[in-house]
């Protein structure tokens, strides 16, 4: 029995020694140091400000395309709600509102993704991915190549991605580094086309009403909107064989 527990200590500090080395790791490059120098003070105040502890919080991101908006939602390990901490501009798109769904459309994904990749090496100062396509986007997007490399990133230019410009990207790398230091497996991002309140939806079937596929889409993945402006915590996704998510 004591064996087991030496065992089972020695791998809970191996644990917290890897997802320390993040952070560790991640300021060896010389763009995630400069965002360190400048913007870790700006971060820990800003999260202070709503009573999360940044080092070890669980951070959401959410993107609407019409309004240009990305959100950064926070918490506790232990609290239930998150909270919204910072909103910023998107300062640049491509392609129109609607689903990406093959390579060289010009479209910003929508849908629920999760960051896959830090880029501290990024033509666009710093980058985090977007993890399109997912399992939706496989089934129901064309044929043949779905396109990838989908980033939130610095600078303010884009074809299909996030753009927030150097000096705002290197604020949501900081958070994005804190959060998966202090043991977010995951950092979900959502995005969508607009806000699905009823009145997003009304100008969503106005203005698309001869394409369908996209009008069924959206509602589709409204109710996921909805969970969350109704509970401020994630729903669990799933995917369908058709392509539809579902949400608990």
């Amino acid at each position: 029995m004591k064996q087991l527990f030496l065992l089972l200590s020695i791998l809970i500090t191996l644990s917290s020694a890897v997802i320390d080395n993040f952070k560790t790791e991640q300021k060896k490059f010389s763009r995630v140091k400069t965002a360190f120098a400048e913007k870790e003070a700006v971060v820990k105040s800003m999260f202070k400000e709503k009573g999360i502890d940044v080092s070890s919080c669980r951070i959401f991101f959410r993107a609407l395309k019409k309004e240009a908006k990305f959100e950064v939602w926070a918490k506790n390990p232990d609290d239930e709600k998150y909270l919204l901490v910072k909103t910023y501009d998107i300062c640049s798109s491509s392609g129109e509102l609607g689903p990406k769904r093959k390579q060289g459309d010009l479209q910003v994904p929508e849908g629920f993704y999760e960051i896959n990749h830090f880029n501290p090496y990024s033509n666009f100062f710093l980058s985090l991915g977007v993890s399109y396509p997912n399992s939706s986007d496989k089934i129901l997007g064309g044929k043949g190549d779905l396109g990838g490399a989908i980033y939130v990133h610095g600078d303010c230019v884009t074809i299909g991605c996030l753009p927030l410009t150097d000096d705002k990207i290197k604020e949501v790398y900081v958070m994005a580094v804190e959060a998966k230091s202090g043991g977010q497996k995951s950092i979900p991002i959502h995005i969508f086309p607009c806000k699905m309140d009823k009145a997003g939806i009304a100008y969503l079937e106005k203005e698309f009403e001869g394409t369908p596929k996209h009008i069924a889409f959206w509602k589709n993945i409204q109710p996921g909107y909805e969970y969350f402006e109704t509970n401020q915590t994630l729903p669990a996704i799933s995917v369908s064989g058709k392509g539809e998510y579902s949400f608990k």
